[in-house]
């Protein structure tokens, strides 16, 4: 039977992405956005939201992600498994960025001063290009580590031999409560130096769980049982974070916040909210529902490009009032994201390139 709730979390989650990425366009705490901050307010009280959900945002999908390439292997081998993922992963954050993602990199670049300082340092213009394709990678840098971590789990299932699944499958919820200093622990390795997204341990920690873990059903009855409790724990550990950090303006992404132990527990505890509560209350679908998932990957590839061209050319200029730059942003998130899909994914090549749609074989019948 199909697991609802996981497409449930990832068309929530993406939209959560989303409406994150409206405010960060425009916060004036913590860290600079898109543009920053275009209203008059010396404190802008709606940017908590960035703090109550950047932390378990991004590692609910990697728990997610490990869940479900645990029931694509028990389908397909692991040369399917390679082929499907280097396609639907791979080539959109690699190939696409030359297809089409670079018009991301400009409007990025163009919202800064990036064109003007290249051009001022003399750098040629072939190498602006490269630069701003790469500036285009925005939101790929997921599915980029999503493609690494894969390739690591092939090498480990063979390796393992389903030892770990077995022994996952047995696991009790102390252990899963103490899986948090295991969360913790990689939150201080293997980070990159100056983009602070490229958690590469912390992630793979959430991806690795979910293979070996959360994907087994004797575990899920288990969070189930215990989803309130787990729920409540979630949202106290993020209201903490938030109250803690917001009001001292500190930069939630970067080191030393998210190093410590309040963010590992709002990162941690915060996914297994997500989890045990859509498993217990969201295990189901309806045509709304099952829409928004076929349709989630798209608005997570485009909706980004929406928000920085209202930001670029009507923000940035002044042209409307703040709340109404807000609502354009988050309209044009969905628009873009869910029109660009539709558009891209029926073009030859583009969609192949840009969403990672397996091509259409020719009917040669009759």
């Amino acid at each position: 039977m199909r697991k609802y709730y996981l497409d449930n979390i990832r068309w929530v989650t993406v939209v959560t992405v989303e409406v994150y990425h409206v405010f960060y366009m425009y916060n004036a705490e913590g860290i600079l956005g898109g543009l920053g901050k275009i209203t008059n307010a010396s404190v802008q009280p709606y940017d908590i939201f960035l703090y109550l959900v950047y932390p378990w945002f991004m590692p609910v999908l990697f728990l997610v992600s490990g869940i479900s390439s645990r029931l694509y292997l028990e389908r397909h081998t692991n040369r399917e498994f390679i082929k499907n993922r280097t396609r639907k992963l791979l080539v959109p954050s690699t190939i696409g960025l030359f297809a089409f993602q670079f018009v991301q990199g400009y409007v990025s670049m163009s919202l800064g001063s990036g064109f003007t300082e290249l051009a001022a340092a003399g750098v040629p213009k072939p190498v602006i290009f490269l630069i701003m394709a790469a500036s285009g990678i925005g939101v790929l840098w997921f599915i980029q580590l999503l493609w690494l971590y894969c390739m690591i789990l092939v090498f480990l299932k063979k390796t393992e031999r389903g030892k770990l699944l077995k022994l996952g499958a047995k696991t009790p919820i102390w252990l899963i409560l103490l899986f948090y200093f295991l969360i913790w622990g990689a939150a201080q390795i293997l980070n990159t130096p100056v983009i602070s997204v490229y958690r590469i341990a912390f992630y793979f920690v959430f991806f690795i769980l979910g293979y070996y873990v959360f994907s087994n059903d004797e575990v899920m009855e288990k969070l189930k049982r215990y989803a309130i409790l787990l729920i409540v724990a979630g949202v106290l550990a993020c209201v903490i974070f938030s109250a803690r950090y917001f009001s001292a303006g500190a930069n939630y992404a970067d080191e030393p916040v998210n190093r410590n132990p309040l963010y590992a527990a709002c990162a941690y505890f915060g996914s297994l909210a997500v989890l045990s509560g859509m498993a217990r209350f969201g295990d189901r679908g309806n045509r709304f529902t099952k829409w928004m998932s076929r349709k989630s990957f798209g608005l997570y590839v485009f909706h980004y490009l929406g928000i920085s061209t209202v930001a670029l050319l009507i923000a940035k200029p002044g042209a409307f009032p703040a709340p109404v730059c807000y609502l354009l942003s988050l309209a044009a998130g969905f628009v873009f994201g869910f029109g660009l899909n539709e558009i891209i994914s029926r073009i030859p090549f583009f969609r192949w390139a840009v969403l990672g749609i397996k091509k259409e074989k020719k009917d040669v019948s009759g």
